[in-house]
Order: structure tokens, then sequence, then C-alpha cells
């Protein structure tokens, strides 16, 4: 693992074990550790397991992710805030760069209002309907999370960020050549 950083805070540490030997599902908790994050302080991990479906989701929150295995049989993973992401920086983590020089939408949806899964339902089925390259927009209620992966199997690429408001969450999807 790299060598502590002096110019940033400790990172914090959380131990998901004992909320997996509960039987309880432990991504709340992870979520809600990155949101008590300091800015540029890190996560550390530890779990019984490789967490690698963690990856994707911390990626497209901005952070980089080494793990390694102890010699006690622990996964410990550090999630460090990579530079360039965050609210300063106008784009939610994971939006594709260059988004900007993307077509203008062929298609929009207004999802607010709808409650989880139908906006992801929506914009699935909606973007079948698009030709490679072509641009989908939605606004949302709130960060699609679990849309990213998604759309990044299916060949997708996709740029967001809230509204200055903060009370609409506005996405780009450009159709890509993976779609099934």
């Amino acid at each position: 693992m790299t060598p502590p950083d002096p110019s940033r805070p400790d990172p914090l540490e959380l131990d998901i074990r004992l909320i997996l030997q509960r039987g309880e599902e432990p991504f709340g908790a992870i979520m809600a550790a990155v949101d008590a994050l300091a800015k540029g302080q890190a996560l550390r991990l530890l779990a019984p397991f490789r967490p690698a479906p963690l990856f994707g989701v911390m990626a497209n929150h901005g952070f980089g992710c080494e793990d390694r295995q102890r010699a006690d049989g622990v996964w410990e993973v550090l999630f460090t805030p990579a530079p360039g992401f965050g609210p300063e920086a106008g784009m939610a983590p994971g939006s594709t760069p260059g988004a900007g020089l993307w077509p203008d939408p062929a298609r929009e949806l207004d999802l607010t209002g709808l409650m989880p899964p139908e906006p992801m339902v929506r914009i699935l089925e909606e973007i079948t309907a698009l030709a490679p390259g072509e641009v989908l927009f939605a606004l949302l209620d709130r960060e699609p999370m679990f849309l990213f992966p998604e759309l990044a199997q299916r060949g997708h690429e996709w740029a967001g960020n809230f509204a200055p408001s903060g009370d609409v969450y506005r996405l780009l999807i450009r159709a890509g050549v993976g779609d099934d």
C-alpha cells in the first residue's frame, strides 16, 4: 500500500466484519462513512473477503483503491480521493471527460418525482432506442449511483451533476456500441 500522505488527514477506518456477521448489508454503513470523510480523507475498509464490486462504486465517487490480504486473512482496502474530483470539479466523479463536446440530446426525460427503480428502468429502456453516439438527457431527484455500473457494463458513457439549486440531478448519457 502507498505510504501515508502527511498533508492528508488519517484514513477513517471501517470494519465491516461485524456487520456481515450479524447478517446485515454493509453498503449503507460504507456510504455513511464516505459522507463523513473530511476533504482529502481516505477510507480504510476491513472485510473478510475482497469487496471487488465496491471498487466501481467508489471509483464513481472519485476514489482510487488499493487492496491487500493481510497475514490474518482480512482484506484491507484503502479508498483514496482522486485529484480533480468532488464538488469543486463541477461534474460528478466518474463522469466522462469531454462530455461538453457531445452532440445535443436526441431525447430528454424528466424523471423527477419517480421512486427507484423506475428512473433507472426508464433510462435503460430509452437508451436502447438511441443510435451509437446519440445523447439522452435526464432530470432526476437523486444521483443514480446504481445506474452508473449498468451504463458502463452496456458500453455507454455518462456525465452528471446536481443543478446549482441542489434539488435536481442532471444526467447526460451517450449511447455506446455495447448495448444489449
